[in-house]
């Protein structure tokens, strides 16, 4: 069977007359059911969400950056913008007769022409896979084979032809149950809310940035029902953006309160923050159990965007309405290069691999190596008893927006104090962000007192820590008592990281370590060793391993 490359870069957005940066721009080459390359291209080109796919991708190819082979097809992702490519010299181009088809499917027989190398013009064979579907299948690559009698569903700020969609599968076929924008209002709450950035102090480009923050605020608040009846009768403030008095008069009126400020430590404002998560979880879980009440599924593959939000995610898991839940590391945009591969390969026949979420490996000088120097563990350990911070540079990059150990920054858990240096004065950012820490798993499930979910392992859930644990463990538990645990089951999973949480744990009795992302804010996640030292010296880390040595910036 041939290789099959995957692209993601319809141009949904403009540059002009500032970057807009808002869609992760991505491709990925799969030979034989295994993904062999993968560029998320805001690694590459040092700009977060990255969407300029069109204007990278002829030297990508050219200069052998991104190795194609003579012989492969070729599948691309559309969205509700658009569905075809064109690059900035015209030498590569995909086009569909089809435009947005619903039910959402694979579109066979589409134009794409590639005029590189030597090529005169090359016509590929190529297929258009709708964004729901790249979605979803982005699963496949990291949990394998689709499980009989499972519920897949796309949920985010938009698709092709909505920003929610349900499949099932059952029996070895893929039947279509809905797409539809119905649920629109609820992720426009993380992404397209003028309430939302104000409470944050955003400015409106940076829709991307607001989801995370405004999870991690949202824990210094308690919901009710009377502040939900008040913001659905405003429409949530949705469109506020040039009036932000609106809120306060009304704010007023309903509550008696006077405010001529968003101010992030004024409880009220955290109220509704907390307001706003709670009912994007429960209306997420109304509509998940209104689909699971009629089809009685057994699993639920769920990605989009919307499957970033933690908090939603553990009450899915914890909510018994499926024997298992399987959410892809690189859930968001970041991901449907995957999804449509693996997509693509499955509709041929082919069995598709199980990767480790280490995969962006185009461009970087970082490559793996498990060889390391026992005393590389012994050095980084006594760094980090001393308080130091360490920047993580190793291997090949994670899939999706959180490291998860090879593009780190790691320091000990058991301050407070220096995981708010960490998260203030290192990488810059908000005061109400939480710090998460990656553990073994068998010391997740001690400070616990539960089974931990395997979605640890792509730091998808929150537990809360027991009592007794929360000396050891106080810089990487949240307001409301609850943890964003990464888990290692294995050693096979991250070598080096593993070692080091041994040894740490042996030796000194430390449950695990800070684990957040080696970037400032505002940056990608570092890329290559040079991205690495100039990021380091940057936040000022105490010192940076990259690859098997260990630096100072």
């Amino acid at each position: 069977m041939k290789p099959i490359l995957a692209v993601y870069g319809i141009k949904d957005r403009g540059t002009y007359p500032r970057p807009t940066f808002v869609h992760d721009h991505n491709m990925a080459l799969l030979t034989g059911g295994k993904i062999e390359q993968y560029l998320h291209l805001e690694r590459f080109s040092r700009l977060k969400h990255d969407n300029r796919l069109d204007e990278f991708i002829e030297d990508l190819l050219i200069n052998d950056i991104f190795k194609l082979p003579r012989d492969f097809e070729v599948v691309f992702v559309n969205s509700f913008e658009a569905n075809s490519f064109i690059s900035k010299a015209g030498r590569v181009k995909f086009e569909s007769a089809k435009l947005f088809t619903n039910p959402p499917q694979l579109v066979e027989n589409c134009f794409s022409r590639f005029t590189i190398w030597t090529w005169d013009g090359k016509e590929v064979p190529a297929y258009m896979l709708s964004h729901e579907l790249a979605h979803v299948f982005a699963n496949m690559p990291f949990f394998g084979g689709l499980r009989d009698n499972s519920l897949l569903v796309h949920f985010d700020g938009g698709a092709s032809v909505g920003n929610f969609s349900a499949f099932l599968y059952r029996d070895g076929q893929l039947q279509h149950i809905e797409s539809h924008w119905k649920l629109s209002y609820l992720s426009k709450l993380f992404n397209d809310n003028a309430l939302s950035f104000y409470l944050l102090g955003e400015k409106p480009f940076a829709h991307l940035s607001v989801p995370g923050k405004l999870m991690g605020f949202a824990a210094y608040g308690t919901p009710n029902e009377e502040l939900a009846n008040f913001l659905r009768e405003n429409n949530y403030f949705r469109n506020i953006w040039d009036n932000p008095q609106i809120f306060f008069d009304r704010v007023r009126q309903r509550f008696g309160i006077q405010l001529t400020e968003f101010d992030t430590h004024n409880k009220f404002l955290q109220d509704i923050a907390a307001t706003i998560q709670w009912i994007f979880t429960t209306e997420t879980l109304r509509k998940l159990t209104q689909l699971q009440e009629k089809y009685k599924a057994d699993y639920l593959y769920y990605a989009g965007g919307s499957a970033l939000n933690i908090v939603t995610n553990t009450k899915i898991v914890e909510s018994g309405l499926f024997k298992d839940v399987f959410i892809p590391p690189a859930t968001n945009d970041s991901g449907l290069s995957l999804g449509a591969v693996a997509y693509l390969a499955w509709n041929k026949g082919e069995t598709i691999k199980t990767h480790s979420p280490y995969l962006n490996n185009v461009a970087t000088d970082i490559n793996p190596d498990e060889n390391y120097p026992p005393v590389l563990i012994r050095k980084v350990a006594e760094l980090i008893m001393q308080g130091k911070v360490i920047g993580i540079a190793r291997d090949w990059g994670e899939a999706g927006p959180r490291a998860l150990g090879n593009r780190s920054i790691i320091a000990r858990p058991d301050s407070k104090e220096l995981a708010q240096k960490v998260s203030m004065h290192h990488k810059r950012r908000e005061w109400y962000r939480p710090i998460a820490p990656i553990m073994l798993k068998e010391l997740a499930d001690k400070v616990t007192g539960k089974n931990v979910h395997h979605l640890a392992r792509f730091m998808l859930l929150e537990y809360k820590i027991l009592p007794e644990f929360s000396k050891q463990l106080e810089g990487v538990i949240h307001v409301d008592g609850t943890s964003r645990i990464q888990t290692l089951t294995s050693r096979s999973e991250n070598p080096f990281m593993w070692d080091l949480l041994t040894y740490l744990w042996e030796n000194y009795g430390l449950y695990g370590l800070i684990n957040t992302s080696l970037n400032i804010r505002g940056e990608p996640i570092v890329h290559t060793s040079t991205d690495a030292l100039r990021s380091a010296k940057k936040m000022q880390l105490d010192a940076v391993v990259i690859g098997n040595e260990l630096k100072l910036p």
